[in-house]
């Protein structure tokens, strides 16, 4: 059997693809954004548009600025965020293919799984939810370790839990935290860590089976 393709819509620098590859999919990514350091196929486009078809299954990261506390200031002062998760959910269901979709915590999703680093034994604060076409079992995520939160303005060490967002310290502590090495320090900012989607695409690729064989026996 041939590997499932899978299209990575919204898909950034490719931390979420990286971690469906080592679970077994083809991955090729889309983003209106150039990314010159997205490691498998890569087609710029708009991935509210980008035909769906010739894929086994998706998954869609859409803009997060519409509920990321990271943005609160500026919505503060009146800025506005387009939301994409609602039209993005109508074309992965329309698909009628199994889906997954992430987004932070606080963004309109439905009935989301839950994931941190401290569940992958990461010293990074990268709290993720993901809907999911399928079923997921509930996950009981091990706490953080606040007390190990550097002091501002202290540089990061060995065994601190580091936030990668904006233009935090220490990049190369952000890399092997995540398991990615091939990002810069932008990228990572808005990064998912491969070991996520290497979980959640032990799920996705079962349902993908499913549906394989649902057709077949049609």
């Amino acid at each position: 059997m041939n590997k499932p393709r899978l299209l990575d819509l919204f898909c950034g620098a490719g931390g979420c693809s990286v971690g469906y590859a080592r679970e077994g999919f083809e991955v090729v990514g889309v983003d209106i954004n150039p990314q010159p350091h997205y490691p498998f196929e890569f087609h710029q486009a708009d991935a509210l548009t980008y035909p769906l078809e010739g894929f086994d299954c998706y998954h869609a990261s859409p803009p997060c600025q519409d509920s990321s506390r990271a943005s609160i200031q500026w919505r503060k002062a009146g800025k506005v965020y387009h939301q994409d998760i609602p039209a993005t959910r109508k074309r992965l269901i329309a698909s009628g293919k199994p889906w997954v979709m992430e987004n932070v915590v606080g963004a309109p999703l439905l009935n989301p799984v839950l994931l941190n680093g401290a569940m992958f034994q990461m010293k990074i604060r990268r709290n993720r939810l993901f809907e999911t076409s399928f079923e997921m079992p509930l996950v009981l995520l091990p706490k953080e370790q606040a007390a190990h939160f550097p002091k501002m303005g202290r540089p990061i060490i060995e065994g601190d839990i580091l936030t990668p967002v904006g233009h935090f310290s220490n990049v190369p502590y952000a890399r092997r935290q995540m398991g990615i090495d091939w990002m810069n320090q932008a990228e990572l900012a808005q990064a998912i860590p491969p070991a996520y989607t290497e979980y959640i695409g032990k799920y996705l690729m079962q349902a993908v089976l499913d549906s394989l064989n649902v057709k077949g026996i049609e």
